[in-house]
């Protein structure tokens, strides 16, 4: 199994946040102090951060039928969210959910992706957590399409998910639900973090797997019970995971590690990368995982303290070791991103201008019997007083007229919020063109435009971080708009 190389690069016991392993005796180390408290959100504000739901914000890879459903949104102060919207016959107490999701919630630690807040109105039932841009670790491992995920990239994943588990130990959370490759996600930096969704129950019946009964816990299957020593065993089907590049069932995996036959459970795209002696004792930290009776199992600060020798290349970032386009590399931008960040107000508006009115079909709108009104009429008319206004750059008539569109609320249209949103930021006034432009993109999730208009509006108030974050984001828009026209 691999090279048997020994020319590998020295252990480090600590490294900076690009890869980081903090001392093995201080996770606490880990917390972070720079996310808000944990707090409740109104289902409005939820259904505005996601553009009501909208399906063009689906990011859980279960797809639209899961029972489950996690959206990507984004809350007025511009913080990116995951929102995970529980199916109606779900906690039924909602007292229950809400105290749940409260002791969540006061977790804080750089190695989750972690809890900031939770809704319970009505039927509703939603959890908020820190949006990961990156994608999950079955995506990462099972279907990759650049490169394979390298072997020191697979055993800092390890290692990262155990200093989870063992931080939510320290902190009396020992429990988490369903432990799988869906559950670890990659946030900006490339840097594997572990979901706070799984440190709930999924639902009232109390279910703590939902994966193939041949990957469960022995135990769980006779008692219907998690434990931690459960959490232990699902640690170590992950360990195969990343070993293998493949979902094996334990039971396989342990026949294949009792024959001697560890080639068997070996990535093939993994030869040379490591080791004899690394890849055996992480075959042998699986089996330890693996173990039918609980008590023979690790438990997470025995499993951290085994994963620090084996790290390498530690100075190396994650993004780098993921190959993950990242900071300035990250936004290659078109002359319409270029015209955003050195604030080129009327590069936009010939943009905007030329554009006219075409990225407003399919966009919602509430036609009613109004249509055959005069003020129907009415509304049109101001419309088009604000199109000529506008194409002459008269921004304070253009104000005026489409501000008496928008207040008539018939027809909704993102160009015309786009259109006000830049006659807002040519009268000197971001924040209102902020506020459009994010109206805009409520009513047309996937429209670049909107994107780009928040990272101007957000580059006049003098919020950088939060204008790049637009501008990565107006760029992924475009870019998947370019590739499928």
């Amino acid at each position: 199994m691999g090279c048997g190389c020994s020319n590998l690069s020295a252990c480090c016991w600590s490294l900076d946040q690009n890869g980081s392993i903090p001392e093995a005796d201080n996770v606490d180390k880990g917390e972070v102090d720079d996310l808000p408290a944990f707090r409740e959100y109104s289902i409005e504000t939820l259904q505005m951060a996601t553009s009501g739901f909208a399906m063009e914000n689906i990011v859980s890879e279960h797809g639209e039928k899961a029972p489950n459903v996690v959206y990507k949104g984004k809350l007025e102060n511009q913080r990116r969210i995951a929102v995970k919207r529980f199916n109606r016959s779900a906690w039924p107490d909602a007292r229950q959910f809400l105290e749940e999701a409260k002791a969540v919630g006061q977790l804080r630690n750089h190695r989750l992706a972690n809890l900031l807040g939770c809704c319970c109105e009505g039927d509703e039932r939603l959890l908020v957590a820190e949006f990961m841009p990156n994608e999950t670790l079955a995506k990462h491992l099972f279907h990759w399409e650049a490169q394979p995920m390298k072997w020191v990239m697979r055993l800092r994943v390890a290692l990262h998910l155990a200093e989870a588990l063992e931080y939510c130990t320290s902190k009396g959370r020992a429990l988490y639900h369903d432990l799988n490759a869906y559950r670890i996600v990659f946030d900006d930096e490339g840097n594997p973090r572990l979901s706070c969704f799984g440190l709930m129950k999924n639902s009232r019946d109390g279910k703590s797997y939902s994966t193939n009964l041949a990957f469960t816990p022995p135990e769980y299957l006779r008692t219907g019970r998690v434990t931690p020593e459960s959490v232990m065993y699902s640690f170590g089907t992950l360990l195969l995971d990343l070993l293998s590049g493949k979902h094996i069932p334990p039971s396989h995996a342990l026949d294949l590690i009792r024959d001697r036959n560890i080639q068997m459970l070996t990535d093939s795209c993994l030869e040379g990368q490591f080791s004899n002696d690394d890849g055996t004792e992480l075959v042998r930290l699986a089996s330890r995982c693996l173990q039918y009776e609980p008590r023979e199992r690790p438990n997470p600060k025995s499993l951290v303290a085994a994963l620090i020798p084996l790290q390498r290349d530690t100075e190396v970032p994650s993004h780098e070791l993921m190959g993950i386009l990242h900071g300035a590399d990250a936004v290659p931008l078109s002359p319409l991103g270029e015209a955003c960040l050195r604030m080129d107000l009327t590069a936009i508006h010939d943009v905007l201008e030329k554009l006219g009115y075409k990225d407003d079909e399919g966009a919602a709108t509430e036609l009613s019997f109004q249509m055959w009104t005069n003020q129907m009429q009415e509304t049109l008319t101001s419309k088009k007083k604000g199109d000529v206004a506008f194409r002459h750059k008269d921004f304070r008539a253009a104000l005026e007229c489409y501000t008496q569109f928008i207040d008539v609320g018939t027809v909704v249209s993102p160009t015309v919020y786009a259109r006000r949103s830049l006659s807002y930021l040519m009268s000197n006034m971001p924040q209102e063109a902020l506020n459009d432009a994010v109206q805009a993109q409520v009513i047309s999730p996937i429209w670049h435009i909107a994107s780009y208009l928040q990272a101007s509006a957000l580059l006049a108030l003098g919020k950088e971080d939060e204008a790049q974050a637009a501008l990565r984001e107006a760029t992924e828009l475009e870019n998947k708009k370019n590739a499928t026209s």
